[in-house]
């Protein structure tokens, strides 16, 4: 199972790389049922960080993250993620903490993934 996790984990950070310039510093993955939750450490880039330094920025920083991000997984998972882990993606659910710069997602899947992946 770790292989898949590990595998699971470069394509959040290959996607979150390309779209915003800086993939996560660590990954955190999961699996729960149908679901992958992945905490990710050290996501913003150094203007981002510059940016949220108020609370205007902050918000701008937050919503730019969240909603992006669940617009590109709307579109279509990362190539290879339902293959790998066998089963199609429904739902994206994600947040950021700007202050403390960790992210959360939870990937909904529509089949259970974590005892296949046993």
């Amino acid at each position: 199972m770790s292989k898949v996790i590990h595998e699971f984990n470069d394509m959040i950070r290959k996607l979150r790389k390309e779209l915003f310039g800086k993939g996560p510093e660590r990954i955190h993955t999961v699996f729960v049922d149908n679901m992958a939750v992945s905490t990710l450490y050290g996501n913003l880039t150094p203007t981002e960080i510059f940016i949220s330094s108020t609370e205007e920025g902050k918000d701008m920083v937050h919503s730019a993250r969240t909603k992006m991000i669940q617009d590109v997984y709307s579109v279509a998972p990362p190539e290879g993620m339902e293959e790998l882990v066998g089963a199609n993606l429904v739902h994206l659910f994600s947040d950021i903490k700007v202050k403390e710069n960790i992210a959360i997602s939870v990937f909904v899947f529509d089949q259970d993934i974590a005892g296949k992946l046993n």
